[in-house]
Parts: structure tokens; C-alpha cells; sequence
């Protein structure tokens, strides 16, 4: 699409009609906020033989799905901070064998680390702190510390063999989230809200959720821009829900406001948005529009989503402790599951905690923990209720950790392992993924990706492709050239795909 164009678009149209806001302008608005949007609304409907309410698809480009998808949505499980891949995922006895030696300079030297070992003269390898033990069918290696996950290890797709250019916490996370180090592209999730649009109305089409460790070992940020919408319209970015309160700020009528006046304000309100829309033909007004309707409708989905008396006991007990704790990664988890039901396209859920330069030894273990059976419930949730067969699961950070330690080898609190962004794990479920399988590997130091390897562009060509899409082809005209989440690179990596 180009904005200049649909800009010019608009500009016709109002040379056509002229400056009425009424006859077929009116009746344009009406059709953009929907059918019931000019009277007052009831709550939204729920049959009594269905435990959902009735979606109202939003479409998205005309030419897309380029062909049929396998996936029709996508939970992104965002680790920040880095997880230990040779800690939890990547099992390596040569890392045990050697741990205390300087590690070769064949393997490690040269290369680029952040600055906290970038001067580090000692290197000395340091062997894994858990134990990883073989599970499943697949006979996958994965941590003691993570024994749920290790659980459904034949759902799983390990890809071992990632490998991204950053090797500080914002660009690299920007780089997986956008397709650029740089922020100001357009995220994943904006890209699908805009190429496939919804399969409801009464939520958005992409919901982020954040959550940290609870004892805030590490400063990570979330920063806005990891589900921003670029220079795409802003009615494609992620609407964040917060973790306290209300989701979303004021969802809440004021005292004394009833839902028909509501109603009416934003009818009336709208109106005026619409003839300011028609004079300068800008369609960050149409946004504006749109986003106030969403807004009045998300006031009767929310409370209905966020509400868990009829979720089972056995259910809310496979989250863990934490899921009534709103802002919890638990109740993310769950959130996540009622979001893809309700017809989400894209749902991100970022978790901090895992920057561990100086608390490997206590900390990995309690960040485990926290995430160690909501994840697997997740997974197993969308599976029984079969959903997990069109809902692409990915967990992950935007880099491994270092086998090499970070600090001295005596000091045994203050063991560490610093970014590293030469070979590291990510896993995949559903969404036409093969389970049971782990692909690419890492050199027997888990340094560097040797075997398959592959590039964050890959990976995100291979979440689009699953979704129906040649990321090739999903453009956007701006400042002169056409951009892609992908950028000018990318493969799909066909050999995980089922």
C-alpha cells in the first residue's frame, strides 16, 4: 500500500462528494464502525450454546494469505534478557570437561561481545550449572530446572543453530521484533494486524503483555517500540494491556456516564472526527475513529476476558500459583490462551529476568520456575482444546549467554555469562511446525552455529510463510522504497516445517 496514494484516494472522494458529512459519507462511517455503531449497544452477544462471544471478522490486504496458511495466529513468548541456552537447552560436555581453561581463541577469538567482557582478558569456560537429562520420544536434552517444558519436549521444535548480528539487549530484541536493530520499522505483529487484519472485532488484532522476575534482578525496559507500528498506520500497533487495574486505561466508564451515553458521545464524537477526515483527508483520523470504536467495544470483552471463575481448577492449577496474579507471566500465559480463542491474531508476551551477568548461580533457577509451567500449560491448553494445530507458539530471547564466564572462576556467587549472539536456542509448537525435533547445532563449545544455521530474517520469514504470506511480497511504500519486516534478506527454513 502506498500512503500517497490512499491519501490521494481520499482527496477524490472529497472532490466528488463535496464537504457533506451526510449522505454517503455518513453511511462510509457507518459501515467503518459497524453495524450497531449509530445505536445504542448492548453488551456484546453470547449465545447460550457457545462459551465464546460471536466474532466479526476484520479483513486484512485483498491479495492475502498469498496461500493457504497453516497458522492463523501467534503466541510470541519473549524471553528478555538472554537465556542460557548451554544452561537449559543446548547440552555440551565439552563445557564440563574444560570448564576453568581459557576456551581456544580458535572458537571465541575476534569476535564481538558487549562491553562487560569485551575487555576480559581470562575467558575460562564454564561448565553447565543444571543437569539436563534426555525426554520423549525425540529423546530432546533439556534442564533439570525445566521439567515441565521437558514434559511436552515431543511438541517441541528446538532450533539450536540462531544467530543475529546484536549484542545488546535493545537492538537485538528491536532485531527480532521489527527486522531491524534500529527502531522505527513496523513489528511482527503489526505487519500480520495489517496484512490479515482480525477475526474479531471486539478485540485487537495484536495484544501485548509484559511481565518481570519478581525479584527485578536485571533494569530491562520495554520499550514501545517493540510492538510499534512504524511507519505503517498506528491503528496496526500492539495494544498493550497493563498489569494492574484496568487492562487498558480508561476502559471504565466515569461515574455517573451510562454505557447509552457513552454511546452517544462517541457517535457524536466520531462525526466531527469524520469531517476533519474528509477536509485534510489524513487516515490517522480514520485511525482515530476506529480506535475510539474499539475502545467502547473492548469495554464489554474485556471484563468477559479477563475473567476466570469458569476457568477449571485443574486448569488454573497447570498455570502454577502465580495465574490469579494479574501482571504475573502466569496469568500472561492464560491471557495468551483466552486472547487466540477470542480470535487475537498476534499476542506477545514479553517476560524480563533472564540478564544474568553476575546471579547465574541463584537466579537462573528462580527464573525457571516462574516460567517453567505456564509455558508448558500454554502449550498443552491450545492442545487440548485443539488449538494449538493453527496457533504458532515461539519461545525465546534475542540472544544466548556466553560459555565462557563472565567474572572469575573463584568467585562462585558472582558466576556470570555475557550476551552472545553467535548460536543459541529458541523452541517452536503448532502452526505447522514439526514437534519432536531439534534442528541446526551449535560447534561442541556451543559458541558458534554451525550446522543450519539460522538468521533472525529466517526465522521471521518462516512465522509469515506459516501464516499464509511470502514475505517477499508483504511491502509497504515509504520514504521512496518498499520495506519488508524481512528487510532484502531472509529464507523460509522449510526442513521444520510439517
Amino acid at each position: 500500500m502506498n500512503p500517497l496514494l490512499a491519501a490521494e484516494a481520499l482527496h477524490t472522494r472529497r472532490q466528488f462528494f463535496g464537504r457533506s458529512v451526510l449522505g454517503v459519507g455518513t453511511a462510509a462511517l457507518a459501515s467503518l464502525l459497524g453495524r450497531d455503531a449509530f445505536a445504542a449497544s448492548p453488551p456484546l452477544p453470547v449465545s447460550p450454546s457457545l462459551p465464546l462471544p460471536v466474532r466479526r471478522p476484520v479483513p486484512g490486504l485483498p491479495d492475502l494469505p498469498h496461500f493457504a496458511p497453516k497458522a492463523k495466529r501467534v503466541i510470541y513468548l519473549f524471553q528478555n534478557g538472554a537465556p542460557s541456552h548451554v544452561d537449559l537447552f543446548d547440552y555440551k560436555p565439552k563445557l564440563r570437561e574444560w570448564h576453568g581453561k581459557q576456551i581456544p581463541d580458535e572458537v571465541a577469538g575476534g569476535k564481538r561481545f558487549s562491553t562487560m567482557t569485551g575487555n576480559q582478558t581470562a575467558r575460562p569456560v564454564l561448565g553447565e550449572i543444571s543437569k539436563f537429562s534426555q525426554h520423549g520420544k525425540s529423546g530432546a536434552w533439556v534442564s533439570d530446572f525445566l521439567p515441565q517444558i521437558a514434559s511436552i519436549s515431543d511438541d517441541l521444535c528446538f532450533v539450536k543453530s540462531l544467530h543475529t548480528e546484536a549484542v545488546n539487549h535493545a537492538p537485538a530484541i528491536t532485531y527480532f521484533m521489527t527486522g531491524s536493530e534500529m527502531a522505527g520499522r513496523p513489528s511482527l505483529g503489526a505487519w500480520l494486524s495489517y496484512g490479515l487484519g482480525n477475526e474479531t472485532e471486539e478485540l485487537p488484532a495484536f495484544v501485548v503483555m509484559t511481565s518481570r522476575d519478581k525479584e527485578a534482578s536485571c533494569g530491562q525496559i520495554f520499550y514501545d517500540f517493540y510492538w510499534g507500528s512504524g511507519f505503517l498506520p498506528t491503528k496496526y500497533q500492539g495494544v498493550a494491556f497493563r498489569g494492574a487495574g484496568d487492562p487498558v486505561l480508561y476502559l471504565s466508564n466515569p461515574a455517573g456516564m451510562s454505557r447509552a451515553v457513552r454511546r452517544g458521545l462517541l457517535d457524536d464524537l466520531a462525526q466531527l472526527n469524520e469531517i476533519k477526515r474528509a477536509d485534510f483527508g489524513d487516515p490517522e483520523i480514520t485511525t482515530r475513529i476506529a480506535q475510539y470504536e474499539m475502545a467502547y467495544k473492548m469495554q464489554a470483552s474485556v471484563p468477559e476476558l479477563t475473567d476466570f471463575s469458569k476457568e477449571s481448577a485443574s486448569t488454573l492449577a497447570a498455570y502454577g500459583p502465580e495465574v490469579r496474579r494479574q501482571g504475573s507471566y502466569a496469568y500472561n500465559c492464560l491471557m495468551a490462551r483466552r486472547l487466540a480463542e477470542r480470535g487475537v491474531r498476534f499476542i506477545q508476551v514479553m517476560h524480563a529476568g533472564w540478564d544474568q551477568h553476575r546471579n547465574l548461580n541463584t537466579q537462573l533457577k528462580i527464573q525457571c520456575e516462574d516460567i517453567d509451567a505456564p509455558s508448558a500449560a500454554l502449550i498443552r491448553d491450545l492442545k487440548q482444546r485443539g488449538l494449538l494445530d493453527d496457533t504458532l507458539v515461539i519461545w525465546g530471547g534475542e540472544f544466548g549467554r556466553t560459555p565462557f564466564l563472565q567474572g572469575k572462576i573463584e568467585d562462585t556467587k558472582g558466576w556470570g555469562r555475557d550476551h552472545h549472539p553467535y548460536g543459541f536456542t529458541q523452541f517452536m509448537a503448532g502452526g505447522g511446525v514439526k514437534p519432536g525435533i531439534s534442528y541446526g547445532a551449535t560447534d561442541e563449545f556451543g559458541f558458534n552455529a554451525v550446522e543450519n544455521r539460522v538468521h533472525v530474517h529466517d526465522m521471521q520469514a518462516t512465522i509469515l510463510h506459516q501464516l499464509g504470506i511470502n514475505h517477499e511480497k508483504l511491502t509497504y511504500k515509504f520514504q521512496g522504497r518498499q520495506f519488508r519486516l524481512t528487510d532484502v534478506h531472509g529464507h523460509v527454513v522449510k526442513d521444520i516445517l510439517a
